[in-house]
């Protein structure tokens, strides 16, 4: 039950990295507000690379990808609340970093808390 319980916890991951990368990979500069285009594009790559590092992941997690999903989710969370907390916001932007922040940050406890299959290499 736990196996199951954590790759559903690394495909919850991947459903939200996966389409965000791409979104960010395919729209215009102008929408993100990001220049040169080039950054916009890289990033959107990795994002879409590491939504499926975890789907991935999923099929059959272990010791690292957890390390690496827990990891990542920290670092995203610890990136957006900074930018949540700013001032000058539209509310429904902050609802929603807070609510990826949440979500991100729940799944990286969850699959800190279940225990995961150990294989053992002879």
């Amino acid at each position: 039950m736990s196996a199951v319980a954590l790759r559903v916890v690394f495909g919850l991951n991947a459903l939200l990295f996966l389409p965000a990368g791409v979104v960010i990979y395919v729209l215009p500069s102008t929408v993100l507000g990001v220049s040169p285009l080039w950054l916009a594009r890289v990033a959107g790559a990795i994002i879409t690379a590491w939504g499926l590092t975890l789907a991935a992941n999923a099929l059959r997690p272990s010791g690292p990808g957890v390390v690496g999903q827990v990891a990542g989710n920290l670092l995203i969370v610890a990136t957006l609340i900074p930018a949540a907390l700013r001032s000058g916001l539209p509310s429904a932007l902050q609802t929603l970093l807070y609510g990826v922040s949440a979500v991100l940050l729940v799944l990286a406890v969850l699959a800190l808390l279940l225990p995961h299959e150990r294989r053992v290499h002879l």
